[in-house]
Order: structure tokens, then sequence, then C-alpha cells
């Protein structure tokens, strides 16, 4: 059915005011959703123009499952979005005319897409996942030919997805472009199998659509646990493709041997492929991680303060998800709320003050206070404190300075180097554990650091 343009324009308005309700975040919405509107409307595909590409990056990816629950609410359609630029369409026209081409949409997994921005070259490799990126490569290089499936597990928010996408666009534009490549996550697979055995999907066998596919990725199986029948026809599937050279990648959040709810015969074939974890990030890769995105964003390194990119990698470690989320809210904060020309810490900190529960560290106890009250309480001077002597005496007061920061301030520690002196991160970092080290057991450094948070207090 076609719908007339004031239709159209209707449905988006409504589909936006219904977004603007559920996003509770004004300044975000006015900066990346006001302006925008419907280019076109064909079947189940909405093109949406967007002002920047700023806009076209968030709503195609961070709040896309979110434009597609408010156009469903108003239209009660399952579409699948586009995010254009105005250069995007001009120069679309200028080449193809108004061609139009008829693509048969699959029976099964109709929304399941790769992400294009989802590549090796947009993926930060380290050490704390080298070994699943250097499967990845090998894997998309060579479908089907070598570790059979590859099985990568990892806590949530580390890259396992990413991978997963890297390795589809990678076989799809370089490695065997002609590849049917499907990425679902185990979700995704629940759901179109009740819709088969209810019979909604008669056309086509579940089966028959999973012989057309030579690349499978598949996330999140610990999702298929307890789900017996499911179960059963991934099994079947995962079976007649590993026959068929096909390749499979699957991720969890746990190896396989511990997936408790998912039948023995499973977890035996889960593990004769290659099996890889992916740790815990450092700080520098986090750091390397955020130095991309500064520059994916058009953005100069050398306009943020290196304490704020060791800030956010310290705090955000355990999640490269959460990490990025943190780095975006402050990319939006110095780009639309408070434009500096350089991004300080402080900048930073209030920037993410509303999810961490930091202050501004102008508000909070100085380092001054903190090395002049130690330095006092040891008969020390100050300079005596940051300086470059290692005597016992003065070693351990400038150490317990350092563990006082760090607690009651909670800086980064690249920030306490430099009010050292400039001392690097990993000197402080270790000054730092062994005044921890000894709180364990001396009740004298516990008694004097009693003494010490008291003061500065009271001043």
């Amino acid at each position: 059915m076609n719908n007339s343009v004031s239709e159209i324009a209707r449905m988006w308005e409504q589909t936006l005011k219904i977004i603007d309700e559920r996003l509770q975040e004004r300044q975000i919405f006015d900066t990346f959703f006001a302006d925008s509107f419907i280019h076109s409307f064909e079947g189940d595909s909405v093109v949406v123009m967007v002002k920047n590409f700023t806009s076209q990056r968030l709503l195609s990816s961070k709040y896309i499952d979110l434009v597609k629950e408010a156009f469903y609410d108003v239209t009660e359609r399952n579409c699948n979005f586009k995010f254009v630029l105005p250069e995007d369409v001009a120069k679309s026209n200028a080449q193809q005319g108004t061609i139009k081409k008829t693509v048969e949409e699959p029976v099964f997994f109709k929304d399941a897409e790769l992400k294009s921005n989802l590549t090796f070259d947009s993926f930060v490799e380290g050490e704390f996942n080298n070994e699943a990126y250097r499967a990845a490569t090998v894997i998309a290089k060579n479908p089907g030919k070598v570790f059979n499936p590859l099985f990568i597990y990892s806590n949530s928010g580390l890259g396992k997805t990413h991978l997963l996408h890297s390795i589809g666009n990678y076989i799809k534009n370089v490695s065997k472009p002609g590849a049917k490549v499907l990425y679902i996550d185990a979700n995704d697979f629940v759901e179109e199998y009740v819709k088969f055995v209810k019979g909604e999907k008669e056309s086509e066998t579940l089966k028959d659509f999973f012989s057309t596919v030579d690349v499978l990725l598949f996330d999140d199986v610990q999702f298929l646990e307890n789900k017996v029948k499911t179960e059963e026809m991934f099994f079947y599937i995962y079976q007649k493709m590993v026959n068929s050279n096909k390749q499979i990648v699957i991720t969890s959040d746990r190896q396989p041997n511990e997936l408790k709810g998912l039948e023995d015969r499973l977890i035996t074939r889960f593990s004769q492929g290659l099996t890889v974890k992916i740790n815990n990030p450092d700080t520098n890769t986090c750091v390397k991680i955020l130095e991309k995105q500064i520059k994916n964003e058009g953005l100069n390194v050398d306009d943020f303060d290196p304490a704020v990119l060791y800030f956010y990698a310290e705090k955000f470690s355990s999640n490269v998800r959460e990490l990025d989320g943190a780095f975006n809210r402050l990319i939006f904060y110095v780009t639309s709320m408070k434009q500096v020309e350089r991004i300080t810490l402080d900048v930073a900190i209030e920037a993410v003050q509303s999810i961490t529960g930091i202050k501004n560290v102008a508000a909070q106890l100085s380092e001054q206070k903190i090395i002049n009250v130690v330095a006092d309480y040891y008969n020390l001077t100050p300079s005596q404190l940051i300086g470059k002597v290692r005597t016992g005496q003065i070693a351990l007061a400038r150490h317990i300075a350092m563990y006082l920061i760090r607690i009651n301030i909670d800086i980064p520690l690249t920030k306490v180097g430099n009010t050292f002196g400039g001392r690097d991160h990993t000197t402080v970092m270790n000054g730092i554990s062994k005044v921890e080290s000894m709180l364990k057991t001396d009740e004298s450094l516990k008694a004097v650091i009693n003494t010490l948070q008291k003061k500065l207090k009271s001043n």
C-alpha cells in the first residue's frame, strides 16, 4: 500500500514524539533526531534523512532499536531503516538516476544484517583480545577451511559482537563476495523457530533456509540453554553446516563446558574447533580505543588532555561497550553543551558525573591540601614530599599522600603522577599498592591513615 507524502510525514512526526518521550534526554533529541525526516518509504524499507555524520552513526547503531520500536507503535510494521545524509542522496541520484532494484526478501530473519561500521579496521587489538582477533582474521580469510566452529567467549561488552560483524564484512567484501553470511543471536533463532513451529512460515522450512547459508555468525549461544526443542533444531542445522564445510562462529559469556543448560552433544561439538577467550582490557589498550574513537568522530586527539583518556580508561576498563558509551557522552557534551577548545579533566568529569558519582575535582579536596597535611604530619616540606629523594621516611609519606589522593579524589593515576613531579602512572600505582598491602597487617599505619583522614575532614 502506497502512502501519501502527508501520511508519511505524520507517521514520522508521531514516531519522533514517542522517541522524545522514551529517550528523556531533550538535548540529545534536539541535536540528533529533531531535524530528521523520511526521505522514502517503500515496502518495509524506510530511508531517513539526517543532518550530519554523527546523527547518522548514532541513529544507525545506538538508537536503532528505539527508532524501530517507536515506528512499530505508530504503524504496526517491522521496518528496516537506513539513515542517509543529503549529500549521499544527491550522489546516489546522480549515479543511478531513478532505477530501482527489486530484492527478494528472505522468509526467515528478515531483519538480520551486518553492521558495515563494525570491521577489523575499526577494531582495536590489544593483549586482552589478541588471540580472538587473530583467530577471527584467519577464519575471515579462509571460511569453512580451518577452525570450525570458532568459539569466542568473554564477559559482556568486550568486543565479541564486533568480531562477528568484522568476520562477516570481510568475507562478503573481500575473501568471498558471493557468500551468504547470516548474523543472528540466540534470541533471534528462538523467535524464528517458534514462528516456524506455529506454522506462520509455511513456504519454506527453517532447515531449507539454512542450507542456503554459507557462514553463520551466532551471538550469545548461552540463551539457548534449557530450550530443548530449539536446541534440537540448532543441532541439526549446526551438524549439516559443519559437514558441508560451511563456517560457523559462535560467541558466549562462558566457555563451552560451563554451558550447563545445553545438551552434551552440542557442547562437545562446540569444543571441536577452536575456543578463544577475550579478557578484560588493560588501561593502555583502552586509551588506544579512545584515540581511535576520537579520530572516527573527526576530532583531534591533541585537543584532549592525556589525563582525560586515562581517566576514562581506568574508570570504564571492565567493559568496552561502557567505555564507548561514556566517551560518546563526553563528545556530545563538548560538542553540543559546553563547547571548549581543549578538553580538560574537569570537563571530562563533568560530562559523566551523573553516571559515575564523581564530583568536579575543584569541589573536592585538592591534591595540594592532602600533600600539605601529610607533609606537616611527618615534619616535612611539601617540596620534599613531591621531590626525588627516596629515603624510607620520605618515600613512605609520599606513598601515603598518593594513596590518600587516590581514595579521596579518585582522579587518574597520570594526574597524580603529574602532581608528584611528573612520575608515570605505573610508579604511582606501585606506591598506592604498597600502602594497601601494608594496611592489611600494619595496625600503626591504619592509625596514621585514620588520623590523617580526620585532619583532612576538619581542615
